[in-house]
């Protein structure tokens, strides 16, 4: 009876080891979420923001000062060029020209009497009877009264030039976007013209201006594919084609932007000028690639410092997560841990593991191409497609909101 409590015991203690080995297992196999290796298209992208504008955009001015006494257009009014916009009070206009025209008249009643007293003048100089000074002195007195006509001439030619110019008229056609005088407001016209309207010639076709940082702007092309958005329509997305780069820069806050111009086309009218647009510019796509989720790259596993190098941290991993820092520096230096020799390579590491799930992770160093924030190009390395890299630890919290960018319901599968 006393064997056979000694066996139970020894069998209850087996079952025992054996289910907690089985555990372990279970719970070391859903240790990593992971991903396969597959190939699509990458496109990288810069992103900007801008505003909407029309493609040409004419502020009407008055070039006379005065009082506005009539509005024949209005915001949002359809005009065509030399269309009648606005008038100033003629009043003035008009009595300068009044004045102008007296002094003229004035003026040529001087230059026909000093052309009588010229004429009688150098009558009597023929026949003796005048001294050569009051010759001189009639012929001084008809200059000077034939260069007053002329100042007169101009004179009221300016006058009626600013009585024209009370008439405001469209340079264009256009729509008017925008109105910056009422009824009975004083234009003053001094140094510089005050602007009364503001019309865009053709609002289908538009224009984005948005500010690219230094940093991107080494990939941005003429002719490239633009996307954009904004917060009028936030389900659509807008197209466009970089048209310009501009070369006057933009310093704010040690921060150099420069001006990419892009053309829109703007058929429904659905784009009004002003708009924000939240701007990005296709700078290279590589169709078909081999890629890996963003996730893969920033994975480590325990024991691998994020801050080391990819070397120092194959060389961590070679040493069993538990190797010393002078390990990791003699493989980056040429040597690998024990005096096993090496070589530094330049790249970046990502994890792999079986395809049963089972293992360690494995360091495999690959040479990253572009990236669309999403998946990263393998431009070279140890990957190939259907290899499962790791892309985060299969914990609950991860379960529920780690999922990898770009995949449905989380591109990891759970091991």
């Amino acid at each position: 009876m006393k064997k056979k409590v000694i066996w139970a015991f020894v069998l209850a203690v087996l079952v025992a080891a054996v289910f907690l080995a089985f555990r372990s297992r279970g719970t070391t196999a859903l240790k990593y979420r992971i991903a396969k290796v597959d190939k699509g298209d990458v496109t990288q992208t810069v992103t900007a923001t801008g505003s909407l504008s029309a493609v040409t955009t004419v502020k009407v001015g008055s070039q006379v000062s005065g009082i506005v006494a009539v509005l024949h257009a209005d915001f949002n009014t359809q005009v065509k060029k030399n269309q009648l916009l606005a008038e100033l009070d003629p009043t003035p206009f008009l009595a300068r020209v009044d004045q102008s025209q007296g002094v003229l008249d004035k003026a040529k009643v001087d230059q026909r009497n000093a052309e009588i007293n010229l004429k009688r003048q150098q009558a009597l100089m023929k026949d003796g009877l005048a001294p050569q000074a009051d010759l001189d002195q009639a012929q001084a007195n008809f200059d000077g009264a034939v260069a007053a006509v002329e100042q007169a001439v101009a004179a009221l030619k300016q006058a009626k030039t600013d009585l024209a110019n009370s008439k405001i008229v469209a340079p264009i056609d256009g729509t008017v976007v925008d109105r910056e005088y009422d009824v009975g407001q004083t234009v003053a016209a001094s140094f510089q013209a005050p602007m009364l309207f503001q019309i865009a010639q053709d609002l289908t076709k538009m224009q984005v201006s948005a500010d690219v940082s230094e940093s991107d702007i080494g990939g941005v092309r003429v002719g490239q594919q633009v996307r954009f958005s904004v917060d009028a329509f936030p389900d659509r997305v807008f197209r466009g084609t970089v048209s310009q780069i501009r070369l006057f820069a933009t310093v704010n806050q040690n921060v150099v932007t420069y001006p990419v111009i892009i053309q829109v086309p703007n058929p429904d009218l659905d784009l009004k000028p002003t708009m924000t647009a939240n701007v990005s510019i296709d700078v290279a796509t590589v169709p078909g690639t081999l890629r890996i989720p963003n996730a893969a790259l920033r994975f480590r596993p325990e024991g691998v410092s994020a801050a080391a190098s990819p070397e120092e941290r194959m060389a961590q991993k070679a040493a069993g997560d538990k190797g010393s820092v002078a390990a990791a520096k003699q493989f980056a230096a040429g040597g690998a841990p024990g005096g096993g020799g090496g070589k530094a390579r330049k790249g970046q590491v990502v994890y792999t593991l079986a395809a049963s799930g089972l293992g360690d992770p494995k360091p495999v160093e690959i040479k990253p191409g572009i990236t669309d924030g999403r998946f990263t190009q393998v431009a070279g390395g140890g990957l190939k497609e259907g290899d499962s890299v790791i892309i985060g630890l299969a914990t609950a919290k991860a379960d529920t909101s780690s999922r990898p960018p770009g995949m449905p319901g989380g591109a990891g599968k759970k091991f």
